[in-house]
């Protein structure tokens, strides 16, 4: 079964292409460009989002909460 792009992105990252080198091996053979630029795109995605969270930059659920209530309808 192939493991989720946030599951490749949760193993040891070493280089970028030893990454993108491990993500080419868990697609299917028939895998399009597209398919394969979304899922590179998903990785730099957790990467940076990991980064933000190391960095202090994250929000807390109960933040996050607090923000959407005032946009959401009660």
């Amino acid at each position: 079964m192939m493991a989720t792009a946030l599951e490749s992105a949760m193993s040891l990252p070493v280089t970028s292409k030893q990454e993108v080198a491990q993500l080419l091996a868990q697609l299917p053979d028939d895998a399009t460009l597209e398919d394969i630029q979304y899922h590179v795109y998903v990785l730099e995605k957790i990467r940076r989002g990991r980064a933000d969270i190391a960095a202090g930059r994250g929000h807390t659920h109960e933040q996050a909460r607090e923000r959407l209530a005032r946009w959401l309808p009660r």
